[in-house]
């Protein structure tokens, strides 16, 4: 079974105009942090996905699943 945390980081990000400098700086982590978040090349802590939630103003489980996300558009069974 794999452990991928998969994200709508990069989709809430342009929805609101938001860079990953900006995200990074309310969040109090490098920018890097967001684009690694961003690619799946790293998992987040419970804290920073809560945190990450919190600043788009969205349930945690609008920003991450362990499931991959259906494509805007795609229909879902």
């Amino acid at each position: 079974m794999s452990e991928t945390v998969y994200n709508r980081i990069a989709l809430l990000r342009a929805e609101r105009g938001v860079t990953r400098r900006q995200l990074a700086e309310a969040l109090g982590v490098h920018y890097q942090t967001i684009g690694y978040l961003e690619r799946g090349e790293y998992s987040p802590s419970l804290y920073l996905a809560l945190r990450i939630a919190e600043y788009f103003e969205v349930p945690v489980e609008v920003v991450f699943s362990t499931k991959p996300f259906p494509r805007i558009g795609e229909r879902t069974a």
